[in-house]
């Protein structure tokens, strides 16, 4: 099945992270793919230390998109087609019972990951995979293939007060 976590509120990556220890817990093999995320989060700490659960690497240092300039667009570009690349072919040939794409729909609506190539992705993928998909503004046609679909739709939030991203609770 196909599962979509998307809005403008906090728990997106939380909720695919929750699915995620769920299926390891069940003894399935999941393969947790972050885009526009760094090495250090808390989730990616935890997560390493399960057993059944793969994380692709991600960079070291990462700006923000609206704070990289065009040639840092062009190199994550590169990057992110890479690991969606990898990934992709992973999760089919070692066999995964679940692929997290976090953050998916922030590359795409950037322009860094092709929308088709996404999209055939999810639309071939074998039917025993579950795919977990994160970000802001799905493209409407993910929303019409998935079988689950959540908004997170925020309400208030400390960075409307001008309150840094905390450790442990929103990265």
């Amino acid at each position: 099945m196909i599962h979509v976590y998307y809005g403008d509120g906090k728990g997106k990556t939380t909720a695919a992270v929750g699915l995620a220890v769920r299926a390891a817990g069940s003894k399935m093999k999941i393969l947790f793919v972050q885009f526009l995320k760094t090495e250090f989060s808390g989730e990616r700490n935890i997560l390493s230390g399960i057993e059944n659960v793969t994380l692709t690497s991600c960079p070291q240092k990462l700006k923000f998109t609206n704070e990289m300039t065009d040639a840092e667009k062009q190199q994550a570009t590169v990057l992110f087609r890479g690991i969606f690349d990898r990934s992709a072919a992973t999760a089919l040939s070692e066999r995964y019972d679940m692929i997290v794409l976090d953050e998916i729909f922030d590359v795409i609506n950037e322009g860094m990951l092709s929308e088709a190539d996404v999209f055939a992705f999810i639309a071939n993928a074998p039917n025993s995979i579950e795919i977990v998909m994160t970000g802001h503004n799905p493209p409407e046609r993910f929303i019409d293939e998935a079988d689950y679909v959540t908004e997170m739709k925020k309400i208030k939030h400390p960075y409307d007060r001008g309150v840094s991203g905390r450790i442990g609770i929103e990265f």
